[in-house]
């Protein structure tokens, strides 16, 4: 991916081997992502709580990848994220779960 997250959108970047990932959480990826973890709303009140699973991390992001048609497997995609370690996953986490809670 090129081009930077556009903040306007709720989109969020991580940087991980081989280059970046972008993530856009659209009313779509947020329904597939509910209908896989449960309410989103008991997702970020686990977030909150540090109760948020590595699994249930990689959930949103899978479901929020806007590159969905890459031909990259879910096992990759998680690899790639486990790689690039938690620290780098959670300015993205705090992006998407402030976009699930305000919107735009």
């Amino acid at each position: 991916m090129n081009r930077p997250a556009n903040a306007l959108r709720g989109e969020a970047m991580i940087a991980v081997e081989g280059g970046h990932m972008l993530l856009r959480p659209t009313f779509a990826a947020l329904v597939a992502c509910e209908d896989e973890l449960g309410p989103l709303f008991a997702l970020v009140e686990r977030a909150a709580a540090g109760g948020l699973k590595l699994s249930e991390m990689v959930g949103l992001f899978w479901h929020c990848r806007a590159d969905a048609d890459a031909g990259v497997t879910r096992a990759d995609f998680s690899e790639r994220l486990t790689q690039a370690g938690l620290a780098a996953m959670t300015p993205a986490l705090k992006i998407l779960l402030g976009q699930i809670l305000s919107g735009r």
